[in-house]
Order: C-alpha cells, then structure tokens, then sequence
C-alpha cells in the first residue's frame, strides 16, 4: 500500500518523520499529511547531518567536524513506507514513519544507525546467511523525579503503597501497574510492535518485556518504538518509565538481552544445529566471536557513563564473556532449545542502548568469529563471578579498544566508528565536569 492510500485509508491529518540519532533519541520533524506526501516524493525532506552526531546533552564534539562536513549539510529524509504506523496516544489521528537518510544522490548515510545496522544484515546476505534477533528489554517505573539531585522513588501502585522489597517473577507486583500495561499492549497492537511476556524483574518497580523474534531489523525498529510507548503510557498515568541502565544505587541495573540466531537464506534451517539436533561448528564460532570482540564493541553495548555501574560482580549483570549452557552469570548464555530455536543470549547490552548499534554490533562480533572460524572456550560450568572481570569497566576503556579493533571497524564501517568515538569522548568530557553529591559528602570537609 502506497503512503497515500494509507492516509487516506487511517484518515490521518498529521505525520511525525522519525530518525533515531547515535544515542537512540527520536529526532525528526512534524508536518501535515499533505506537506508529508510532497516530501516524500520531491526530496525535500531534510535534516541537517550534525543531527547524527548530536550528543546526549544535545552538544556537538568539536573533533567530529574533520569527519562531518562542518557547513552541516543537508541529508534526505527517505520515509521506509514499511514502518508507518498510527501513534495510538494522540487524539487527533497521527501516523509516525521511520527514515532512512541519504545524500542527494540517494546514497543512505553511512552514520545513520538504521544503515550501520543495515550493512552488518548485508555482510551476512552475502553469504547467504540471515540473522534472527529477540531483545528482551528490563525498565524501572519510578515517581516523577522534578530534581535530578534527587534520587529516584518506587512508584505508588493500585494499592496506594510503594513497593518496598524485590518482588522477582511477582505477578500481584506487576499487577500494580495494569492500567500502565493494560495501554501498553493496546498501544503495542496498534503500532505492530510485537511484543510477548511481561514479567516482574529483580528490582523494585523493574519490569521486562520479551519480544517475539524475527528479522533484525524490524526488530530493531519495534524496539526503538516500543521505549517511547512505554514512556508515553507512564506519563499518561503520572509516573516515569526509565531505561537507564543503573537508574537506582541500592538495585540491580536494566539490560537488553539480546538472542541470536543464524539461518541459512535459502532453506529457512538454523545454521547453529546439524540434522542430529547438534550444535555446528559455526554455532561455536559465531560466542567465539562474541567472546573476542564485544569487550572492543562496548561503545555500543554500554554507551554511556552510568552504563558502567551495571557491570559489577554478584550484581544480574555479567563482568565477562564466558557461555555456558543454562548459566546467567555469564555473559553469553545458551538456553535449553529445540534444534530450529538454538540460539545465544547475549547479555552484555544495557537497556540504554541504541538499539539498532547493540544488534549491530552484536552480529558484527559473531560474524566475524564465523568468518576466522574462531574456537570458544569450554562453557562455564559454575558462577561467572568467580572469574576475572574482562569487560571494561568505565566508558574510556572500551572507547580505547574499539579504537584499536581493526575488526568491528571493518564490518561496522569506519566512518561510523570514528563518529561514534566523537561523540563517546565528548559526553565523557561533560560529565567529568560535573560534581556528584558523593565528592561533595566525603571529601569536602575529610581531605
């Protein structure tokens, strides 16, 4: 169906033009369905280049300009007619499209994070290979949080209490909540964001929601969709929804786990399983990979500074790349599956990524172990956390060895990657300027 016949059809007056920029905020423009049909078809939808190269304080890193052109160009705006969808919370009937951004020649842009995304999908088609994704996104509902020198609260819930304990797997816990949810899944239907199983987390107040697997990059696109409707639905209801990935001290941090497969174009059959139901050697090679590079690729896997404070041993989260079989201290588990579902969960990824450049680099690793025909090591047997922490654990670090990663430079494209790594740098140098309330607590009368 044409973008005209599906106006028409759903009787929507106004269009909001959506790009996700490196930190994975919607960025984009707003406009009326008729300016809307005339720009997709005349070019005139544009927005500057600098916009992929924004920070999260919405700054710009004085070194991104000898890679950016420094007059900001103009990139077009090309609507993907595939992802129009209504936005269920307005009143007045609105559509929102997803836009891949070219030059004026029609060449898409090769910072985008939908195309960085794109050309890592496209190295596996070439060898007549397709990955299947299924993220798993944890989140906190908290109070309304007017002074950022505050910590965060536990929300009131239906029985007028805050949670006060960990309630994991709680259903009465969740439940507290089903007005937020209850317009959650309506609002998912509506969009065609796919999504499955709801569960209580180990936090107070943190919730998880499964998404049923499928193309990566649809994936990605329900993903990044799906955090603005859950942030929407807990206004609607006067709380916040935060995907910070270490939004609270004394609680475990959120993840997007990321499960994985490889199938073979073609026949449809998952490249990590033989006949016999056994894993291939392409299955090991693809967490050999994974294993290797996703301490290189932690740019993408833990973008900013609080990402960090996720990564801490005996804390749900991993501090290494070991895999094991049914393990979840490890980075990389292996759940109990069928022959067509073996998969590899990847869960290094915080919930506060881009969730394009996470897919992204998290199949640029296991392809690249797939194509040296890498070997693992023996799965993990017992706790992870009795092991040497292998993943960095402050931003610079891996800003150092992606640097360094000839690799994920290759399959991620190098232009990117430098963009990536100036804007990294320049939202680490704004925060080392800030002061936090613990300096100020234990060293400004004591040292």
């Amino acid at each position: 169906m044409s973008f005209d016949e599906w106006i028409r059809e759903n009787r929507v007056t106004e269009i909001e033009c959506l790009i996700a920029d490196i930190a994975g905020i919607p960025r984009g423009k707003i406009l009326p369905a008729a300016k809307f049909l005339g720009g997709a078809t005349d070019g005139s939808l544009r927005l500057p280049e600098s916009v992929l190269v924004q920070t999260v304080t919405g700054d710009y890193p004085e070194d991104v300009w000898s890679i950016v052109d420094p007059v900001s160009r103009d990139l077009r705006m090309r609507p993907d007619v595939g992802s129009i969808r209504l936005v269920p919370w307005y009143e007045e009937a609105t559509a929102q499209v997803i836009c891949d951004l070219t030059d004026h020649q029609g060449t898409l842009s090769e910072i985008a994070p939908r195309q960085v995304l794109r050309r890592v999908i496209g190295a596996y088609a070439e060898r007549g290979w397709r990955p299947v994704v299924a993220p798993e996104l944890e989140f906190y509902l908290t109070e309304v949080n007017e002074d950022p020198d505050y910590p965060l609260q536990a929300p009131v819930g239906r029985s007028k209490r805050t949670q006060t304990g960990r309630q994991a797997y709680g259903i009465e816990a969740t439940n507290e909540f089903d007005p937020v949810f209850e317009d959650v899944y309506d609002w998912c239907d509506a969009q065609r964001i796919d999504v499955d199983t709801l569960t209580h987390e180990q936090g107070v107040a943190q919730m998880e929601i499964n998404f049923n697997h499928g193309d990566a990059l649809e994936l990605a696109d329900q993903a990044f969709l799906f955090k603005r409707t859950l942030r929407q639905a807990a206004l609607k209801h006067g709380i916040y929804a935060t995907f910070m990935a270490k939004p609270m001290e004394s609680e475990p941090g959120s993840a997007m786990h990321i499960h994985q497969s490889v199938v073979d174009s073609h026949s449809g059959e998952n490249l990590f399983s033989d006949g016999a139901g056994n894993h291939t050697p392409l299955f090991l090679s693809h967490i050999a990979g994974l294993q290797r590079y996703l301490p290189a690729s932690m740019p993408l896997m833990a973008p900013n500074v609080n990402s960090y404070r996720r990564l801490r041993r005996h804390s749900d989260a991993p501090i290494n790349t070991h895999w094991g079989w049914e393990n979840r201290t490890v980075g990389l588990r292996v759940p109990e599956s069928g022959r067509a579902s073996r998969r590899v969960e990847n869960r290094v990824a915080g919930a506060d990524v881009n969730p394009y450049l996470a897919i992204a680099a998290s199949l640029a690793c296991g392809l690249i172990g797939m194509l040296d025909g890498l070997e693992p090591t023996d799965p993990l047997e017992r706790s992870a956390y009795k092991r040497a922490q292998t993943l960095p654990r402050q931003l610079p670090d891996g800003l150092a060895k992606l640097t360094a990663s000839r690799p994920l430079k290759d399959v991620l494209g190098e232009r990117f990657v430098e963009v990536l790594l100036g804007v990294r740098e320049a939202e680490h140098e704004a925060y080392q300027t800030v002061i936090s309330s613990w300096e100020r607590e234990h060293l400004l009368l004591n040292v």
